[in-house]
């Protein structure tokens, strides 16, 4: 059993990420993180919180993981992936959102989240080369959609109000 929110819960939940997919002539904007095991790869992303929408919650990964601000244009399809982390045995399966889009440049003096060791823009062929340091297959499948323009709407994405104030039924 994973991600349950109340351990009496029987009840099967995977683990929401959002991601950003990056391009500026040729290359993709990646981040070098801290992980269990050891220096990755990743797109900038990260969990989904409690009250924001997923382009909320991609917008703030960003700029958290590379000090940009990010602005979306489309989503790629959405992707699953399960790992088992080999120090602990933890069974995670992940539901990412990515989102295709563009950044500023970083904003001065903002420090990177914890755990991030930089940021670098890697031609695809660079990307691909560095497989073995991916934090996930679902960094090169992002990329690679982009790449071949597999793309949605913003409006793909519905948020209704109840994720900012939820209601109260009596």
């Amino acid at each position: 059993m994973q991600n349950t929110a109340d351990p009496g819960d029987r009840r099967w939940r995977p683990s929401v990420t959002v991601a950003a997919v990056i391009e500026r002539d040729g290359r993709y904007l990646l981040v070098e993180e801290h992980t269990s095991e050891g220096i990755r790869l990743n797109n900038p992303a990260g969990h989904l919180e409690p009250g924001e929408s997923l382009i909320e919650a991609v917008q703030r990964e960003v700029l958290e993981e590379t000090g940009c601000r990010f602005t979306p244009t489309a989503m790629l399809p959405v992707c699953m992936s399960r790992f088992r982390r080999p120090a602990t045995g933890e069974d995670i399966t992940y539901l990412r959102f990515a989102f295709v889009g563009s950044v500023g440049e970083p904003e001065p003096g903002r420090k990177l989240d914890d755990g991030i060791v930089r940021t670098l823009w890697l031609t695809p062929a660079e990307i691909d080369a560095e497989r073995a340091r991916h934090r996930s297959p679902l960094l090169w499948k992002c990329i690679c959609s982009d790449r071949e323009g597999r793309t949605l709407p913003l409006d793909s994405v519905w948020v209704d109000p109840s994720i900012y104030q939820p209601e109260i039924k009596s």
